[in-house]
């Protein structure tokens, strides 16, 4: 018999406790048509439906064997949230924003009140989806909650534009960032409220790489901060996940004071290591090219690879989302070789 619940295991990791062995987890989108077809429950629906919600993500606990069970699976419920358009996905896609909804600071007024627990808005489904979980399996397995970062968000709402503004107009940059921010703590605490007991932050175009480190120390690891310090007022570790290669960025992302760092297949787990200092390093198997488009053997073989580069310091995980198309035997795979590491 375990020492641990696959929570304990999990929180207890993230806190920089000894546990057992690795937890097998996905910090990252988890749905697969192989489960939507096993429970009969599938994409687009279950977005906007809080029981095949969780009923979908369940299926990553119960028919895939990951030892948390993650919510929600797109990051566009936040800017449809405040009217972005979206265009809904398919089977096999996830939806996008298609439409922005700020131009000035004049925009924001609009939305002055505003409720994440808001039952007309997509942001109440996740919640309930999560209640649903939690109640389920809140003691025994851990509900990772899970939204979009705040600059990403100010991305979807102001559009491509906020590359240029960030670096021309401070001030106004800054205010969008205190807006997005402030509703990323309000709904990331109704997730802690409704039963999430780890949280992933997905921030996928706050990126060291794309905006250079005086931009992103100025308008993202404040306010990641903010975010993170939020969470860990009420107990709840953090994972941030940004995409694209970034070692070179990740001493400056740990200042923010994030548990662990989710990394992609770009950035070399050895050295993700070797660039922080308390943090875990998250990750980070290919999504396409080894999980989806190989076989287990080679998932295997990767999996070892990536463990003894991690060595000891990270949880082995997909490098970003999980394909929608990969097969259920690529990620059990995976599982398996995660759950023989043994600290």
């Amino acid at each position: 018999m375990s020492e641990y619940t696959q929570k304990e295991r999990l929180i207890r990791v993230l806190n920089g406790e000894k546990v057992d062995r690795m937890p097998a987890i996905c910090v990252t989108q988890t749905g697969t048509v192989d489960q939507m077809e096993k429970i009969g429950v599938f994409w687009p629906e279950a977005n906007y439906d809080a029981a095949q919600l969780a009923a979908l993500a369940e299926a990553g606990h119960t028919e895939i064997g990951f030892e948390a069970i993650r919510v929600p699976f797109d990051i566009t419920a936040e800017a449809e949230f405040f009217g972005s358009g979206i265009k809904d996905g398919t089977k096999v896609q996830q939806p996008s924003v298609i439409t922005h909804v700020v131009n000035s600071l004049d925009d924001l007024k609009q939305f002055e009140g505003y409720d994440v627990t808001d039952t007309s808005k997509r942001t109440s489904v996740v919640l309930e989806s999560i209640k649903i979980l939690a109640d389920k399996y809140g003691e025994e397995v851990p509900i990772i909650g899970s939204m979009i970062g705040p600059f990403s968000l100010a991305q979807h709402i102001t559009g491509d534009s906020w590359f240029m503004d960030i670096m021309t107009k401070e001030a106004y940059g800054l205010e969008i960032m205190e807006f997005t921010t402030d509703f990323a703590i309000k709904y990331a605490l109704a997730q802690v409220d409704n039963g999430a007991s780890v949280f992933s932050i997905i921030d996928p175009t706050a990126s060291y790489q794309l905006i250079g480190a005086d931009f992103y120390a100025k308008f993202v690891v404040p306010f990641h901060q903010k975010l993170i310090d939020a969470l860990h007022e009420r107990g709840v570790p953090a994972v941030l996940h940004i995409c694209g290669d970034t070692t070179e960025g990740l001493a400056l992302m740990e200042t923010c004071g994030v548990d662990a760092i989710s990394v992609d297949q770009n950035v070399n787990a050895a050295t993700a290591v070797s660039k922080v200092e308390k943090a875990l390093i998250v990750g980070n198997l290919d999504p396409v090219n080894c999980l989806w488009n190989t076989d287990v053997a080679n998932v295997k073989a990767e999996s070892e690879r990536v463990l003894k580069e991690l060595d000891g310091k990270g949880l082995l995980a997909p490098g970003c989302g999980i394909v929608s198309q990969t097969p259920t035997e690529n990620l059990q795979a995976m599982i398996e070789v995660a759950k023989t590491w043994t600290y």
